[in-house]
């Protein structure tokens, strides 16, 4: 079975995307992993992914993808609220309370600082 471990976000403000990364990323555990070329930057959690705020190689602005939502999974419903929380304190927009969706499932929606649509979760 695949498992989806790598997203990337564009960003035509790479200053202010990397300073809410740094800090919403640190609060769940993720680090730094290398400044990428673009000017964007790349994190990671040892192992369980990579996440990256990236300019877009082409050279044309970066834009929110229609339909585009990446998500991070946690261990819990509280720690979903948590990272939501964190993320909107940062700056970011709520796109959807962290709840139950359905039985034992758990989503926080967020847009960050260009709009890009993300999530916590938590499944089972």
């Amino acid at each position: 079975m695949a498992t989806l471990n790598y997203f990337a976000v564009g960003s035509n403000r790479l200053d202010e995307a990397k300073a809410f990364y740094d800090e919403l990323l640190a609060s769940i555990g993720w680090e730094k992993m290398f400044d990428h070329p673009s000017g964007g930057r790349l994190y990671t959690a040892r192992g369980k992914g990579i996440f990256g705020v990236l300019a877009p190689i082409d050279g044309n602005p970066a834009t929110v993808g229609n339909g585009f939502t990446g998500g991070f999974a946690f261990d819990t419903g509280e720690e979903v609220a948590a990272f939501h929380a964190k993320a909107i304190e940062l700056g970011g927009t709520n796109e959807g309370d962290p709840g139950e969706r359905a039985p034992n499932i758990h989503f926080g929606y967020f847009r960050d600082l260009d709009g890009n649509k993300l999530c916590g979760y938590k499944m089972g």
